[in-house]
């Protein structure tokens, strides 16, 4: 199987990539040098050429406070280059997935987001953004994979534990957000999930996070907790933190359709942070 993964230089995309050589499958990896998925020409052309069988799309603009100032960059890259990337896999019949998010909910109450809820009300531009990817995916296809995320972690580029780590090496003290609750995504895990899918037609929505519920507070500690740092974590709300997006207070996802259709679910949490500190520790060292 030949599958063209877009954004392949990200914290995902380049998983994916890295997943699909282990198995002995073939990759076409393509990013914004490779690819402007803005322009629909030139997917068309690229996703043609490329001879896949099949697409992984990780692409996105994922910056989400700076997307409040650039919603037109964000729908460009989020909306209109998913819609070309669906276009071009409706002309030439080939099964696309789709990585969205949490964010395309409106993040209220407690009871977990079903992935088949159509009751989609983002909170902020990325997550309507994303939203309307949602929409041409499943406007234009048939044989789509809606595989959503949240708090993604990987070796490539920022995320919530560099930060931390980088902040506890400087302050004793640090305020974090303690209202706000999901389930952090190890990439290397998620890579595996979607190699797996990707190689069926157990076509639909799906949530994909790592097993396990915490708060960013809970999260911080346990990230200082296993890199032996001695940091006091105080718990703040997010309106003593406020953000220029706001951001769902509930990002919990109802994962129990990977069971139903025979996929296995993510490890928990702790265990995918525990490997990622020493695969992080390996990165920083040379090894």
């Amino acid at each position: 199987m030949r599958v063209l993964v877009t954004g392949a230089k990200g914290q995902l995309g380049s998983d994916v990539i890295t997943e699909l050589t282990k198995r002995g499958m073939e990759s076409v990896a393509v990013d914004i040098e490779e690819m402007d998925i803005t322009k629909r020409d030139e997917v068309m052309t690229v996703i043609e050429e490329s001879k896949a069988d099949a697409v992984i799309h990780c692409a996105a603009y994922t910056a989400v406070d700076a997307a409040e100032d650039n919603e037109d960059l964000c729908r460009l890259i989020n909306a209109e280059g998913t819609r070309n990337i669906a276009m071009a896999c409706a002309k030439f019949d080939l099964p696309m997935m789709y990585i969205s998010t949490d964010y395309v909910f409106n993040g209220e109450g407690t009871t977990p987001w079903e992935p088949d809820d159509l009751n989609r009300e983002p909170l902020n531009v990325y997550g309507q953004t994303k939203y309307e990817g949602e929409l041409a995916v499943e406007e234009l296809l048939e044989k789509y994979f809606i595989v959503r995320i949240a708090w993604v972690f990987g070796l490539n580029g920022k995320n919530f534990i560099k930060t931390m780590i980088k902040l506890g090496q400087t302050h004793s003290e640090l305020n974090v957000v303690a209202d706000q609750i999901g389930s952090p995504t190890y990439t290397v895990d998620l890579a595996r999930l979607l190699v797996d899918m990707i190689q069926t037609d157990k076509y639909g929505r799906y949530h994909a996070t790592n097993t396990g519920l915490c708060t960013w507070h809970e999260f911080a500690e346990e990230i200082f907790l296993q890199k032996g740092m001695i940091v006091k974590v105080e718990p703040v709300t997010s309106d003593e933190f406020p953000t220029k997006a706001k951001r769902p207070k509930n990002s919990r996802m109802n994962k129990s359709k990977l069971i139903e259709n025979g996929f296995d679910p993510l490890p928990a949490w702790q265990d995918a942070l525990k490997r990622y500190l020493i695969e992080l520790g390996r990165q920083e060292s040379g090894d």
